[in-house]
């Protein structure tokens, strides 16, 4: 196997992630909106994408297949970028008051 993996950095760095987009989701319900906001939705689906970008990086350092490793790290490397993109957009709403 390469020593260059991105493995551990995708996994611990997508925990952490994860945990930011849970405690938004439970600020916004202990804050008493009882309306659905965009940044619900995008938040949610950040953390899903991040659930299953730990997911497959766990799995890609614990596979003794190096080919599957590699195909597995390449997968939860672009879902990780898919749930950053979405934690940016919620970032912009959030900093640009763009709800109403």
């Amino acid at each position: 196997m390469s020593q260059d993996r991105k493995s551990p950095h995708i996994l611990n760095t997508s925990t952490n992630l994860l945990g930011f987009c849970l405690i938004v989701l439970t600020s916004i319900k202990v804050a008493g909106f009882n309306h659905v906001t965009i940044i619900d939705d995008i938040t949610g689906v950040a953390a899903l994408l991040l659930m299953a970008s730990c997911l497959l990086s766990f799995l890609s350092l614990r596979s003794s297949k190096p080919m599957w490793s590699e195909k597995l790290e390449t997968v939860a490397d672009y879902i990780f970028l898919s749930a950053l993109i979405c934690i940016s957009i919620t970032i912009i709403f959030v900093s640009f008051n763009l709800l109403k």
